[in-house]
């Protein structure tokens, strides 16, 4: 065997499982572990944000283990569950904290109204809202058609009362009446019908 032959400079030796390898990143922090610390794992309640470094295999025994709410009574559980419903944010009941009684008093209480033209605010719904805002309209009354016809032979409308009825009808009367127009019989057809209008007006207890 020739011991200066290059093929002796090429030999490799596997190096042993036992001997430490070098690691670029962090360590593992597992008592007598050597390995890249590659995996994150919580430290634990009061030390949020805070983790341990440990390889693959000591990572999963850690989580298994893990227990958040180690030590903590059922109460502080049951606490902690209930505050995790809002995110462990501080609440207040309406008009307690101390923004709605600076604007509102000491009973929490405002004092200025809020206006709500469509009852959002109140559970009302837009037709309900509306009805309660409208004024109510005057019921307008509903006369048959011969009423109508003598409402118009002295120039009205269904709007007009008792009074105006009379007042209308004094008026023309005075302005058709054969006295008032030196004896002229020429307007006596409009006069009668006149009267008769304001008798049919007076039959139906409108004047």
């Amino acid at each position: 065997m020739d011991l200066n032959s290059p093929l002796f400079d090429r030999i490799r030796i596997k190096p042993s499982a036992e001997e430490p390898r070098e690691t670029k990143g962090p360590v593992c922090e597992h008592p007598s572990c050597r390995a890249e610390g590659l995996y994150r794992a919580p430290k634990g309640r009061d030390a949020e944000g805070q983790y341990w470094r440990f390889c693959l295999t000591h990572v999963r025994e850690y989580n298994a283990s893990y227990n958040y709410f180690a030590g903590m009574s059922d109460n502080a559980v049951a606490a902690y569950q209930k505050d995790a419903i809002i995110g462990h944010r501080p609440t207040w009941a309406m008009g307690v904290n101390s923004a709605a009684k600076a604007e509102g008093g000491a009973n929490g209480e405002r004092d200025w109204a809020y206006v709500d033209p469509l009852g959002v605010l109140n559970g009302e719904d837009f037709r309900q809202a509306r009805q309660r805002r409208a004024p109510a309209e005057p019921k307008k009354p509903r006369y048959t058609g011969q009423l109508r016809r003598a409402l118009d032979i002295l120039g009205l409308d269904e709007t007009a009362d008792g009074p105006a009825i009379k007042a209308q009808y004094k008026t023309l009367v005075k302005r058709f009446h054969p006295d008032a127009n030196g004896g002229d019989r020429s307007f006596e057809e409009r006069l009668r019908d006149i009267i008769k209008a304001h008798d049919a007006l007076k039959a139906a207890g409108l004047c």
